[in-house]
């Protein structure tokens, strides 16, 4: 019998039956076609999905008007009968792929958005501040304007349901146009689209009630944000309300959300913060209105399992566990959970759309490239890594998939690198899920690992390799400070190895790794001070993250000092020169975290002269691991 029974069951939104109840939620890729139109690459991109055995794809936002928003990279057009060819051949391919698919449906995003054509700042349903610019006050619509994008939003409908999907999604979310128009935080409106709830939801009613006339027979869905976790945002109670209008407005099924834009780690939840975010509010609102509900928000199949067969739900979203691996429900019914590649929760994924770029995947570099096939050698080569670490792993995985011979020698005692070690405090502990996966699938390919085994320029396995994948990673860097050589100074993984901590701890380096470090401490017990250089904790570093991490390190007691820099280690403590001038902080131990500098023990400090060599991760340029899997995925293809 199936570990996940109800998972794997067969599902429903309105008469459309489903596979199982697994969702591929609505994510924005930015791989639209220079002309707007879904292109061939997000065609692709959906259809693994829907291969992977995922019940029902519902393809990212597609922008029904543009009367008062232009068109951006970041929603495919469905407002004109020229996007039809390509929305037709999007919709072909996932059923030829055996899904089904829903097409998510936007009016826009308003205030979130780009400026309205010919104007200096964008529509909203009030005068609220642009998003990019809060100087700038968004232009109201009036009544006919939104009435002309209810109608906008029929004539779309009609154009999807003539290229064959199966249901319509209305983006209703995240603090873009639908929501601004639900949220007395955004809509300040005295006519029949503000005031009361119902007013408010006037305009999304109108919507529902447009898709289902244009469009009869499909189901409809309704993707809403129960908790917008900000100050004036919209709360559960009222979400409730709002959800049954729309019940009895004839949408089948709601997808719920929390947080938005100002409070992005709560919509995608990092490592930071407990999976199953948001299975709770879609849990109380299921039960209060009694409609059909989809929960997303980090769901792990074990908590989707438990939460559909209390009830509690009807579908689950996987968003980014099906980016990091399409073929997720495939494993699950094939009873080996393990095979699919583990999501992080890195949110690498959303950071990149964010700052206006192609969706990426720090784990799987095949993202956006599905319809690339992963072609065999032409000349198998002996092939030998060094470095067990994610670089090093994920060159070896793919040399092999391609049909080399290849041999990984680790110098530690189990694979991993960066990964193990990174890994040590509890909420990261979604890090060290990876090392498994690439262990049994570099058993699988034949690849053959060497543990405890050091290479250096003169090791025999150098010399009999065709090529040579060097992924020996980085090593700490330790500025011209004095004190360093102390016993009580340590290196941020010598924190991870277990080394012996004191009671009070200055953090030398407010970066990611810094600030991990730091939380781990002071959820241990210590009293922690992060020092950053820069005037900022994490600097340049504009991520979903950002904000958890922070928000952790404030809940855990961690001081903070921007624009301090360290001076030293001395018997009286922390040497620091910041605002405030110089100053000695108590402490125990000093833990640096100043990033990594490569290591170039086996190759020597010079230009790498032999073509035979590829450096790939840490050692080639300290970055993140994702950067890492990517290097090593490269290199790999270049074989």
């Amino acid at each position: 019998m199936s570990a996940y029974p109800h998972l794997l069951a067969p599902g429903r939104i309105g008469s459309l039956e489903l596979a199982n109840r697994i969702l591929f939620p609505p994510i924005s890729t930015r791989m639209t076609g220079a002309d707007g139109a879904v292109s061939p690459r997000e065609t692709a991109y959906l259809a693994a999905r829907a291969a992977g055995g995922a019940g029902l794809v519902v393809t990212g936002a597609l922008l029904a008007a543009t009367d008062f928003e232009p068109p951006s990279g970041l929603m495919p057009r469905v407002d004109d009968d020229a996007f039809l060819p390509a929305l037709r051949r999007m919709v072909d391919a996932v059923h030829a792929a055996g899904g089904r698919i829903s097409a998510q449906l936007s009016p826009g995003t308003g205030r979130l958005g780009p400026a309205e054509p010919g104007r200096g700042a964008p529509v909203s349903a009030s005068a609220t501040p642009w998003v990019r610019d809060p100087a700038v006050a968004c232009r109201p619509l009036d009544v006919a304007e939104l009435e002309l994008l209810v109608r906008r939003a029929g004539q779309a409908a009609a154009r999807l349901a003539s290229v064959g999907v199966d249901a319509i999604d209305l983006h209703g979310h995240s603090g873009a146009l639908v929501d601004q128009l639900l949220t007395a935080l955004w809509n300040h409106r005295t006519d029949a689209y503000g005031g009361s709830v119902a007013r408010r939801t006037r305009f999304a009613v109108e919507l529902v009630t447009a898709v289902r006339a244009a469009a009869p027979g499909l189901p409809v869905s309704f993707r809403l944000t129960v908790a917008h976790h900000l100050p004036g945002g919209r709360e559960l109670a009222e979400s409730i309300e709002i959800a049954a209008l729309l019940r009895d407005a004839g949408v089948d099924l709601l997808v719920v959300e929390e947080g938005g834009p100002p409070s992005p780690a709560v919509m995608a939840p990092p490592n930071y913060l407990p999976a199953g975010l948001h299975l709770a509010g879609a849990a109380a609102l299921r039960a209060a209105v009694g409609i059909p509900v989809a929960v997303a928000g980090a769901m792990t199949p074990d908590l989707a399992e438990a939460a559909l067969a209390a009830g509690q739900v009807d579908l689950v979203g996987f968003g980014r566990a099906l980016v990091a691996d399409p073929d997720l429900p495939r494993a699950l019914a094939a009873g080996e959970p393990g095979a699919a590649r583990p999501c992080v929760r890195c949110n690498a994924c959303f950071d990149a759309v964010r700052a206006g770029a192609t969706l990426v995947c720090a784990v799987n570099p095949q993202v956006g490239l599905e319809a690339v096939p992963l072609l065999r050698a032409t000349r198998p080569q002996r092939v030998v890594v060094v470095g067990g670490g994610p670089a090093g792993l994920e060159a070896a995985r793919v040399a092999a998939l391609r049909g080399h011979r290849v041999d990984l020698h680790e110098r530690r005692d189990q694979l991993g690198g960066v990964l193990v070690d990174a890994a040590r405090p509890a909420f990261k502990h979604e890090l060290a899920s990876l090392v498994p996966w690439y262990r049994d699938r570099l058993a699988e390919l034949g690849v053959t690992v060497h543990l405890g085994r050091a290479v250096d320029r003169s090791s025999p396995a150098l010399a009999a390799a065709d090529v040579v994948v060097v992924a020996t990673g980085g090593l700490p860097v330790r500025p011209a400070i004095g004190g360093l050589d102390r016993a009580d100074v340590l290196d941020v993984m010598d924190v991870h190895g277990g080394a012996a901590v004191g009671r009070r701890v200055v953090v030398a380096g407010g970066g990611l790794t810094g600030a991990d470090v730091a939380l781990a401490l002071a959820l241990d017990g210590h009293a922690v001070t992060l020092v950053e250089v820069q005037d900022a904790i994490v600097p340049g570093r504009a991520t979903v993250n950002r904000g958890a991490v922070l928000a952790r390190l404030a809940d855990a007691g961690v001081v903070l000092l921007p624009s301090t820099s360290v001076l030293g280690k001395h018997d009286d403590g922390v040497h620091v020169d910041g605002p405030l001038g110089r100053e000695v902080l108590a402490a125990d131990t000093l833990v640096l975290a100043l990033g990594v500098r490569p290591s170039t023990e086996l190759v020597g400090s010079g230009a790498v002269e032999d073509p035979r060599v590829h450096l790939v991760g840490d050692c080639l340029q300290p970055s993140t691991v994702g950067a890492a899997v990517h290097s090593g995925y490269r290199a790999a293809l270049a074989i």
